[in-house]
């Protein structure tokens, strides 16, 4: 092969172990699971606000922005349950660029994958720790959630990840909601083969084990919209989308929990951050308007930094996405309130 293999990595039970979650930690995250279980499930009626910046580039200002979500969370915890966006992986269309933490540490040095390995398992550990929340985060390499699975209580599949045999059969075992994006090309079949697949059980090959999965019942849709065949950004939020989505889950009877998030940006938002607060209030419009709508919607994503837009990996401005634009602090703060208050 064209390849040179550098090192063996450690396996996720060695890391686990040189970075073990406290007793307090684990009650924090089985707390938290079981009441994000609840709102799949019906049970709660509370919406999710799964909210973050696009990439987990900086632990420090990543940091500074979680301890401020955190203050926020206790205002709107009676109709709100936030979950951080903290995504250590980030996928590239073409494969150029930034990859996230887990490849560089050091969004201005080389490579390290030992070092990213350890640096994304004590962001996610921090962010329980030092704000009580628990994270989500993109499972775009499957292999690698055994390093992560007893700290996240949310993950997502990504538009390009969601049509793959193993993040399915992945997902498949997981206790924790994993939500099956639409993939780019917008097809809702795709997106809830992906979703049936994940809520049955299955045996695969899994880090060189035969596995079993017992299937995950919260397995579900996520809309971010999708780009045609001449690159043009289409959204698929508006309440048309919505009643399309219930009648693909009313043809399958057989999946249990029927749900749906939003994500405000990417193709919904045409890649524009500042859009997210007013796609949101259109969708609360939706589902005031119809009872299955609001139903099944369980929440949205939002992309978040402490400023606006983005910047080069050099651009040197604190707080600042190196990915995908985010809407700012102020702006996100405005938000969630008034998200919070429009479910009073």
């Amino acid at each position: 092969m064209n390849m040179d293999f550098k090192r063996k990595l450690s396996i996720p039970m060695e890391i686990k172990d040189l970075f073990p979650l406290t007793e307090n930690m684990r009650r924090i995250k089985e707390e938290r699971d079981q009441e994000i279980r609840d709102i799949f499930s019906g049970k709660s009626q509370k919406c999710l606000l799964i909210i973050g910046p696009c990439s987990a580039d900086n632990e420090i200002s990543v940091m500074d922005y979680l301890t401020r979500l955190a203050g926020v969370q206790e205002k709107v915890k009676n109709h709100l349950f936030i979950i951080p966006r903290v995504y250590t992986n980030k996928p590239r269309t073409t494969g150029d660029g930034y990859k996230g933490l887990l490849h560089q540490p050091d969004p201005g040095s080389g490579p390290d994958l030992l070092k990213g390995i350890i640096a994304t398992r004590e962001l996610h550990m921090r962010v329980i720790r030092d704000t009580g929340l628990t994270s989500a985060d993109e499972m775009l390499y499957p292999e690698n959630h055994k390093y992560l699975d007893d700290l996240l209580s949310y993950v997502a599949i990504g538009a390009r990840s969601v049509e793959d045999q193993q993040h399915r059969l992945t997902a498949s075992g997981m206790e924790v909601p994993a939500g099956m994006k639409n993939p780019t090309s917008g097809d809702v079949t795709v997106m809830m083969n992906s979703i049936h697949a994940a809520q049955n059980s299955h045996t695969f090959i899994y880090r060189g084990w035969e596995a079993s999965s017992a299937g995950n019942p919260f397995a579900h849709a996520i809309l971010r919209g999708y780009t045609n065949s001449n690159g043009e950004h289409f959204p698929n939020y508006h309440y048309e989308n919505l009643l399309q989505v219930i009648d693909a889950y009313k043809k399958r009877p057989q999946l249990k929990n029927p749900a749906v998030i939003i994500d405000t940006n990417h193709e919904n938002s045409g890649k524009d951050p500042l859009q997210q607060p007013r796609i949101i209030r259109e969708i609360l419009s939706s589902c005031k308007s119809s009872k299955e709508i609001r139903t099944i919607v369980k929440g949205f994503m939002v992309e978040s930094y402490i400023e606006d837009g983005r910047q080069d990996i050099d651009g040197g401005c604190y707080g600042k996405s190196i990915t995908d634009a985010c809407l700012g602090w102020d702006k996100s703060e405005r938000l969630i309130y008034e998200l919070a208050e429009s479910l009073s």
